[in-house]
């Protein structure tokens, strides 16, 4: 049944760890209900959900695999049921495995793309109707230092990262008659724990930057950001891209 919910309703993809969990707490500490999205760590995106009830807020746990249309559209329904409404949509679900080009494998190359960037597409898309409801729709992508200055060994991920920032500029345009606004944050050089499967342990590119503030970023700084585009502050702010490096931009 729908609910009467007054607070906002969030939608975070891949958010049992890192970037993604932060970005969950940082908006449910604002008042904000969160959909926590996870593939297979049930038990970590379990802990996100435990963690926002136990300080008093609301969240659902999803499982769903971004890649799948379907699962997607299942989604957004079971948040619209539960809910009544969506307002905020953040597309973090990523993969980042590195290796040489000539051993990236077709395989290799359309996981990175399908996470990224059809995950991306297939959210925003089945979620468009709910987010029409909202007077305060926002939809925000999480893309990568490395998808404007390149890096070795990550021609899938930078191309797909790089994509998201096209498609982030493309629905500026198309959702900005429904007031939704649509931005992307482009997080630098973050302290996270990287699991094999998904991310490479030591990214080549981090041995050769330096950010210019002379330490790693923290994912909770990236979540405030999201935070902020994400809330009333930011309603004259679409299409753009917000790099948070600590610098590091300016010094590759």
């Amino acid at each position: 049944m729908p609910s009467t919910l007054a607070m906002p309703v969030a939608l975070v993809t891949g958010s049992g760890r890192n970037i993604g969990r932060e970005i969950a707490l940082g908006l449910a500490a604002t008042g904000v209900a969160v959909a926590v999205n996870v593939r297979s760590s049930v038990e970590e995106g379990q802990a996100v959900v435990d963690e926002i009830v136990t300080s008093g807020g609301q969240a659902l746990l999803c499982v769903a695999d971004v890649t799948d249309q379907a699962k997607v559209a299942a989604m957004i329904e079971r948040i619209g049921a539960h809910w009544g409404r969506l307002d905020i949509l953040v597309n973090n679900a990523a993969i980042r495995k590195e290796a040489p080009l000539e051993q990236i494998s077709a395989a290799d190359w359309r996981a990175a793309l399908a996470v990224i960037l059809d995950g991306a597409f297939f959210c925003t898309q089945a979620a468009l109707p709910l987010l029409r409801q909202s007077a305060s729709g926002a939809v925000i992508n999480i893309g990568g230092m490395t998808s404007h200055t390149g890096a070795p060994e990550r021609a899938h991920v930078v191309t797909a990262k790089a994509g998201l920032g096209g498609l982030t500029r493309a629905l500026a345009h198309d959702l900005s008659p429904d007031g939704i606004t649509v931005n992307c944050v482009a997080p630098g050089m973050v302290n996270t724990q990287r699991q094999d499967a998904s991310a490479s342990a030591s990214p080549l590119h981090h041995a050769k930057r330096h950010p210019l503030l002379g330490r790693r970023g923290s994912a909770a700084e990236v979540a405030a950001s999201v935070v902020w585009l994400a809330g009333p502050a930011a309603r004259f702010i679409t299409g753009q891209t917000l790099h948070v490096n600590g610098g590091t931009y300016l010094a590759a």
